[in-house]
């Protein structure tokens, strides 16, 4: 059978099942333990699931949400209400008041997908992707005219993407979103939304620590030449991770320092990697030098899967998982377009999106574990 290549169906059943989830079910326990008034109101469950209509449904903005459940009975009847925008306005706040609950929500349901779903977590692609931002951040109000004294998103800052597709690279403006995801299943595991112009580099440990805080322990991390830093290396060397970086032409690799030892008797094949000894071996073809191996130190040009070879190249491959997922995240769960400024905004879009992703394919791993 074909594989579908359209965005999956959304329905009201999907969204009851995602409400029913456990660790859902605690998020929603938890907010509604921090109601303090006496006033009716809507319950969690309700606000919840108008966050869930509007990341499944990739609509943008609240006032379309609450357009599209008061026109659809079986989605009023799931959610069990049909609150008004300004309540979804105050339910937004009340998540960015108490973050720490829906982090609690979304380690849970990382920590359970990597039980449910064999893989998950086991190889990790790592990148940025760009967010713009909903404002306009050019430093002139109009060309050789006066300098723009007020800005819409004071938070968001210039900073520069790749080309992607048809449209070519350059400077934007808005934030990026730095994520972990999985190589198995193109799943996110860890992420963290920045300003555009905050640099790559530091967030590889943030991601990792995210991730292990989640219970994940990948094998292997695979980035693209732009995390080619000597640092890089050695956070995930620490971690007993394997690096799979592609490597920038500088000097030293134009020089070939990389490449496998040589001899008379040809090209020295590789014998493993010594994690204690912090080293990889080399071995003599025919077993004829003195010594007939030696050793290498752990570094940007030997890393433990040494750079050319079949394995390296069959893992850097599925670096292209990072740029599946964040495709799907953009155009199949709405976490484009942006119509919400701020980096603490910015910050609950991005996160309650991931729990509508995660959400649903734990709950797609547990309708297929019920039936096997």
């Amino acid at each position: 059978m074909a594989e579908a290549k359209v965005t999956p169906a959304r329905d009201a059943e999907q969204i009851r099942r995602l409400l029913d989830l456990p660790e859902v079910g605690q998020l929603i326990a938890q907010l509604d333990a921090l109601r303090w008034t006496g006033r009716a109101g809507y319950g969690a469950r309700a606000m919840v699931g108008m966050a869930m209509v509007k990341s499944l449904y990739c609509i943008p903005v609240w006032t379309r949400v609450v357009a599209l459940v008061r026109d659809h009975a079986a989605l009023r009847d799931v959610i069990g209400a049909a609150p008004s925008e300004w309540a979804c306005y105050r339910f937004a706040a009340k998540l960015r008041t108490h973050a720490d609950a829906l982090a609690a929500c979304l380690d849970a349901v990382v920590s359970r997908l990597s039980v449910e779903v064999p893989g998950y977590g086991e190889k990790l692609a790592i990148d940025g992707s760009d967010l713009p931002a909903y404002a306009n951040g050019q430093r002139y109000l109009f060309k050789d005219g006066p300098e723009r004294e007020h800005f819409a998103d004071p938070d968001a800052t210039w900073g520069h993407r790749s080309s992607v597709g048809t449209r070519s690279g350059g400077g934007f403006y808005g934030f990026k979103v730095h994520a972990a995801v999985c190589a198995n299943t193109d799943l996110p595991v860890a992420w963290v939304t920045r300003t555009a112009k905050a640099c790559e580099l530091p967030e590889v440990e943030t991601l990792l620590d995210i991730a292990k805080g989640r219970g994940i322990v990948p094998a292997v991390a695979v980035l693209d030449k732009n995390y080619d830093a000597k640092g890089i290396y050695a956070e995930c060397v620490s971690r007993k991770i394997r690096p799979v970086i592609a490597l920038i032409e500088t000097a030293t690799v134009k020089r070939g320092e990389h490449k496998p030892p040589t001899c008379d008797h040809g090209q020295w094949t590789f014998a493993g990697a010594d994690d204690k000894r912090q080293a990889t071996q080399w071995r003599c073809p025919t077993r004829e030098c003195a010594p007939k191996s030696i050793w290498r130190p752990y570094s940007r040009l030997h890393p433990p899967i040494p750079h050319g070879s079949a394995r390296h190249k069959a893992l850097y491959r599925k670096r292209v998982a990072v740029e599946r997922g964040f495709g799907r995240l953009k155009n199949e769960w709405g976490a484009l377009p942006l119509r919400v400024r701020g980096i603490d905004r910015v910050t609950l879009h991005v996160d309650l999106t991931m729990l509508a992703c995660l959400g649903t394919a734990l709950d797609r791993a547990n309708r297929v574990a019920v039936a096997a």
